[in-house]
């Protein structure tokens, strides 16, 4: 009887495949999960520190650091950094070398509340507390704000800080007790009444071109408010 070589090969090969699969999956399975390292995505200036993650992390699955990686949900971790009013996203994972990884993704700050309460209002519109551990530079929001109702400055905050000409020259959002909408710009001494926030897009084109103008003239300072709230025109009071 002859021996077919090229069929025992092919099967101690099999053989020896799945030994060295099962031994690999067995020892990662009980590798224990090292120190958290977190990774920022996106910006620069940290409003949430990585010793802060990290707490985050063990405080919410305690010994994640001493535990087999076999039997850490990330899924708990995850909600755990994104139940933080600080974090817009994150995403948890462990290495094969047993390191456990954060990336985070902090929300971003485009205007500052600053009433009987102070904090920030994230580019979506939502709550975002201040840092003890950096600053962002945003126009102020001041007057009768609702932290419920933050939709009207908002849309006034979005726009300043999409548009060039606003950001640099807008630095306070005022909203009083009627939902009526006052900018400040700085080196003018008027007040900019932009009353409601419709045809919010065609009253920053009013504004502009009266600054523009003004500009060219050197009679910015002759005017103590600029009122944009109707339709195609710009009214002026002078001082």
């Amino acid at each position: 009887m002859r021996v077919n070589w090229n069929y025992i090969k092919m099967i101690v090969l099999l053989v020896l495949v799945v030994f060295l699969y099962a031994f690999a999956s067995g020892r990662n399975s009980v590798r224990i999960v090292s120190t958290p390292v977190v990774k920022f995505v996106g910006e620069d200036n940290l409003f949430i520190t990585n010793e802060t993650v990290s707490k985050l992390l063990i405080q919410n699955y305690p010994g994640v650091k001493n535990v087999p990686k076999e039997t850490l949900d990330l899924n708990v971790l995850e909600n755990a950094l994104n139940s933080n009013p600080m974090i817009k996203s994150a995403e948890v994972y462990v290495a094969v070398n047993g390191a456990l990884n954060a990336d985070i993704e902090q929300k971003k700050p485009i205007a500052r509340v600053s009433t009987n309460a102070s904090y920030y209002i994230d580019d979506e519109g939502f709550y975002m507390p201040l840092s003890s551990n950096y600053s962002a530079r945003v126009p102020l929001v001041t007057g009768h704000i609702d932290k419920n109702k933050l939709k009207n400055v908002y849309k006034v905050a979005r726009k300043v800080n999409n548009d060039e000409f606003l950001k640099k020259n807008v630095f306070e959002i005022h909203q009083t007790i009627n939902n009526t909408i006052y900018l400040k710009l700085r080196q003018c001494k008027f007040i900019v009444q932009l009353g409601s926030v419709k045809a919010l897009d065609k009253k920053i084109n009013n504004l502009k071109a009266f600054y523009q103008k003004s500009l060219k003239e050197k009679t910015l300072d002759n005017y103590k408010k600029v009122n944009l709230q109707f339709d195609n025109q710009v009214v002026c009071t002078k001082t």
